[in-house]
């Protein structure tokens, strides 16, 4: 296993000092596409065999439901990548320029980050996404899917490496680890600090956790999404009922679920009701603190001080009131982990000081937590979300996979 990874590291950092241009970029991208459609059959195949296995290992729906691949997924995925071939490539752009009064001219311009390992969990389409994004960026990319989804990365990440073998681009731009070994992760991040620059890890809090604490090299990511939806004092009854509903309900399972709903006191009496019952009786369980069960006629449980800091990734929402919008934002920098949160209200001064003061890497106003997303913010896809404080934060698509560097010229300067 050591030399089989250090091989893969080594091939990397070759291939990362290799120029492809912006056209062959595009035509290795479009390449992969045809691949993609003329292995259909082939693709479903392989993924059959991980769905076998995974109803074999009795894995939860929600996690064999991410597992799938058909003709619709496999369309997600080619549409992803022609609106990735859209873009500009991000590399070698100028961000700034300006000429110093002693003659220096300066550029900065964007570079690659270098080699991106990437660990995840459960989604081949990742494996689609991410090869495209790091390619197109010029990052050389590491895979190393879940052990459930084997045949299905195994096969996308092969297409890929196909597609750039036709263009003669160098295909280790794109690797997958075939290795099934469970010390392969540990491996990765301990002792690969030579040939990798960052690693993402997409998947489940065990992952991420184990990922944060063991890497000697940067991690770029997020641990728990534990998103809160604040109900102004001007908000709108109807607006916030829908918003709360989709926020929470549409996928209780993704990061961007709104996990706690904040009220403000002064709306609790004609609020409550209509918001929570709407909940209810969509299959959410309430759980909420002693003002919101005053006014709460149906079926509630006593919020606990620990509830404010649970991530459900289920049918459950934690409802507390509040007294102002600053003890909202309070209990949002306190309890939230900087991933997505929003307030719904019809004064633009509040929302302007909620959407500036909250520490999330997004702050939204009247919008649904649900959006936190590098697809639904016109990235084409992500390679994951970053809660961060240092950049990239929020969702990391192609303009967020490059660094930069300064480029100095003059005639002849020296400095006195």
């Amino acid at each position: 296993m050591r030399n089989y990874l250090f091989n893969l590291g080594k091939n990397a950092k070759k291939a990362s000092i290799e120029h492809v241009s912006s056209v062959k970029k595009n035509q290795v991208l479009r390449d992969y596409i045809v691949l993609i459609k003329k292995n259909y059959s082939k693709i479903i195949s392989e993924n059959q065999k991980d769905l076998k296995k995974a109803n074999n290992n009795h894995l939860k729906a929600n996690l064999i439901k991410r597992l799938l691949l058909d003709k619709k997924k496999l369309l997600q995925i080619t549409d992803s990548i022609k609106t990735i071939i859209g873009f500009n490539d991000p590399v070698d752009q100028i961000l700034k320029k300006w000429k110093r009064p002693n003659g220096l001219k300066i550029e900065k311009r964007t570079i690659p980050i270098g080699v991106i390992s990437v660990i995840y969990e459960s989604r081949p389409n990742v494996t689609s996404d991410v090869a495209t994004l790091c390619f197109k960026s010029g990052n050389p990319v590491i895979l190393k899917g879940g052990s459930e989804a084997y045949y299905s990365n195994k096969i996308l990440a092969n297409l890929f490496r196909k597609a750039l073998i036709k263009n003669k681009v160098n295909n280790n731009y794109v690797q997958f680890i075939e290795s099934k070994d469970r010390k392969t992760v540990d491996f990765l991040l301990t002792k690969m600090g030579n040939y990798i620059d960052v690693i993402i890890p997409r998947g489940g809090k065990g992952l991420v956790k184990k990922v944060q604490e063991l890497s000697k090299i940067p991690v770029i990511g997020h641990l728990e999404g534990i998103c809160h939806t604040y109900i102004d004092d001007k908000a709108d009854l109807s607006m916030s009922k829908k918003i709360t509903l989709n926020a929470k309900l549409r996928n209780t399972a993704i990061c961007g679920a709104t996990e706690t709903i904040l009220i403000h006191q002064k709306i609790l009496k004609k609020f409550c009701d209509p918001i929570l019952s709407n909940l209810e009786k969509n299959g959410c369980k309430i759980i909420g603190d002693k003002k919101i069960s005053k006014f709460y006629k149906g079926k509630i449980t006593t919020a606990k001080e620990s509830d404010w800091s649970t991530e459900y990734l289920g049918p459950i929402v934690s409802i507390k009131s509040v007294k102002n919008i600053n003890e909202a934002i309070n209990h949002i920098n306190k309890y939230g982990t900087m991933h997505t949160d929003a307030i719904i209200t019809k004064n633009v001064k509040s929302a302007k000081k909620f959407l500036k003061e909250v520490k999330s890497s997004i702050s939204m106003h009247n919008t649904s937590t649900q959006f936190a997303d590098g697809g639904e913010f016109g990235f084409g896809g992500e390679v994951g979300i970053s809660t961060n404080t240092l950049p990239p934060r929020g969702p990391v698509g192609l303009d967020q996979l490059v660094s930069y560097k300064y480029q100095v010229t003059s005639n002849g300067k020296i400095r006195k």
